[in-house]
């Protein structure tokens, strides 16, 4: 029986037990923080979105088999150009839709409705564009020149797709970048472009700060920016008329303790309208205490363990450079919905990957998954002797694969 399980659930073990405990954690935690939403949406039917929650998990799982037993890791190579484009042009029609629409319910163009399915354009850029710089990269590694123009081609094509989210969503374009650079820095980009990219940004986001009470109503998400680091640094404005979003997120944390109140029995989500999405993390603590968090970040530390020794066994650089990659941005955005959480970072609206309620952000981060499953298979399959990554020395896209 586990010769058969072997033969289907390949690629790191360690990484799958990570998996499993994800989605259990995912079940309990969802399944007791969407009571509020139950009784507003589904008919006071709380089984309903703990059955929900099964069903994208079962989904992702399907993903990541397909992925790790069906497509082979040389296809990504091959399709990341395409791939950006496809996202280039989803994010421009979300845009466009939203535009067009004026649906006054839809605060950003974060979602492109296509009528029998609707998903968040960004979740696709998280995945093609590592793919397209970890491709660009790994065809560069012959000569510093030739990595130095890679490193204007990613540059170029992550600002426009970096661009284009932040239009409605500026933490998740920032996080996508900076994964970005950090991926350029592990392929031995030269410090100096990626630390003069780097003040770039940080003059940007300054600019972007003190200039947003003259930028017109259109750019909102620029006022949102300005407006959630200053409820951080000095206090939330709507403190005065009500409890916010944070201040629940604080006293779940605090009413939690050590060893929290237990299953189920977390009060703070009642009155809380993201404690099943981005503030899950607080619920969580509630109800399983310090205890239960600490359990939780060490699931995702572990996690960044083994994308490293699957990276260390990669004997081409383009599955290594993914890996990293799709690693990186995965367990940045578990630490800042964390963060968030407890009150250490201003409200970003980030989910927790793979505990967060589904969505197209979990099929797309079962995807992520699968891909690197599906890299860790094939180190397995070569069985590298060496436990180093080969970033030199690259004479064609064979060597790079």
């Amino acid at each position: 029986m586990a010769g058969v399980l072997g033969k289907i659930f390949k690629g790191d073990r360690t990484l799958w037990v990570v998996l499993i405990f994800l989605s259990l954690v995912s079940l309990v935690i969802v399944y007791s923080a969407t009571g509020k939403l139950a009784y507003r949406e589904a008919d006071g039917n709380t089984v309903y979105y703990l059955v929900r929650q099964i069903v994208f998990i079962l989904t992702g799982f399907g993903i990541m088999l397909f992925l790790v037993n069906i497509v082979p890791v040389v296809v990504y190579f091959k399709i990341s150009p395409v791939l950006i484009g496809i996202t280039i042009f989803a994010l421009i029609l979300a845009f466009v839709q939203y535009k067009m629409t004026g649906n006054p319910s839809k605060e950003t163009s974060r979602s492109l409705d296509l009528g029998i399915l609707s998903f968040q354009p960004s979740e696709l850029a998280k995945i093609s564009l590592i793919m397209f710089a970890s491709r660009m990269l790994s065809k560069s590694q012959k000569s510093e020149e030739e990595l130095t123009k890679a490193f204007w081609w990613v540059i170029g094509v992550s600002g426009v797709v970096c661009f284009l989210i932040f239009l409605s969503n500026i933490s998740t374009a920032a996080i996508i970048f900076l994964s970005i650079m950090v991926l350029m820095l592990i392929a031995r980009v030269q410090i100096k472009l990626i630390s003069m990219v780097a003040g770039a940004g940080v003059l940007m986001a300054v600019l972007l700060f003190f200039t947003a009470d003259f930028m017109p109503a259109s750019f909102g998400r620029v006022h949102t920016f300005k407006e959630r680091i200053v409820d951080f640094t000095k206090g939330d404005a709507s403190e005065a008329v009500g409890t916010t979003q944070a201040d629940y997120a604080k006293l779940a944390v605090f009413e939690g303790g050590m060893f929290g109140k237990g299953p189920g029995n977390s009060e703070v989500s009642n009155y809380m309208e993201a404690g099943y999405n981005d503030f899950i993390y607080a619920i969580f603590i509630e109800e399983y205490g310090l205890v239960g968090g600490v359990f939780l970040a060490m699931l995702y530390l572990i996690l960044l363990f083994r994308g490293v020794s699957i990276v260390r066994r990669c004997d081409r650089t383009f599955p290594a450079f993914m890996v990293a990659g799709l690693i990186v941005l995965m367990v940045f955005q578990a630490f800042i919905n964390m963060a968030v959480s407890v009150g250490a970072a201003p409200v970003t609206g980030q989910p927790l990957p793979w505990v967060s309620m589904g969505g197209s952000s979990m099929l797309f981060t079962a995807a992520s998954f699968g891909i690197i499953l599906a890299v860790s298979s094939q180190n397995q399959k070569n069985k590298a002797p060496t436990e180093q990554l080969v970033v030199v020395d690259v004479p064609n896209e064979d060597q790079a694969l």
